[in-house]
């Protein structure tokens, strides 16, 4: 007889992490514990789309709104701090998403790949693969983000220097560094 899951068992999702409307996708494949708050969530998507958390954050998981709450938003936000992935998420195939600066507005879906069982000797969370660097932080969203490459790479572009050491000299978009990004989630708490 299959043994039934308890609400204290922990489980690892899989999760497929894509940033709308970027074209060539950018995106990662991570695993996290059920156990994991949203905030920690939070904390490690930050790690591995390669954002530095400085701006307000939120997601959305069934109509319901998780973040940091405060008085000035005009829709009810529940504490991320206070609730679990495995309290809100609950099988393969959920879809929910993180959005990232309000005002560059980054949206990410986040697919539920699998839930596997936890493997005791494997450190958790971990990224598994990806694609591509994540956009520069207040480059104007996504929109932005693309007149942003069209500069740095057209030397002709009046925008071309001034983006340049903007971004700090260079801006390579294909850059994906796993095991990099793995020695930041082990930092994650």
């Amino acid at each position: 007889m299959a043994k039934m899951k308890q609400p204290t068992d922990i489980y690892v999702y899989q999760m497929k992490v894509t940033l709308e409307d970027s074209k060539p996708p950018i995106w990662r494949r991570i695993q996290v514990t059920s156990a994991a708050t949203l905030y920690r969530l939070h904390k490690i998507l930050q790690v591995v789309m390669g954002w530095n958390d400085y701006h307000l954050h939120e997601f959305i998981i069934d109509d319901m709104h998780y973040g940091e709450p405060s008085p000035d938003y005009d829709f009810k936000m529940r504490n991320e701090k206070t609730v679990k992935l495995g309290q809100v998420v609950f099988e393969e195939g959920a879809k929910f998403a993180y959005i990232y600066d309000f005002g560059d507005y980054w949206y990410h879906k986040i697919l539920v790949e699998k839930i596997l069982p936890l493997e005791p000797d494997k450190h958790y969370p971990i990224c598994l693969k990806g694609k591509r660097a994540c956009p520069p932080e207040d480059c104007g969203g996504i929109w932005g983000y693309y007149e942003f490459l069209k500069a740095i790479q057209d030397p002709d572009n009046p925008e071309h220097d001034h983006m340049l050491e903007w971004v700090g000299g260079s801006f390579d978009p294909e850059a994906f560094d796993l095991d990099e990004i793995n020695r930041e989630l082990r930092k994650v708490r």
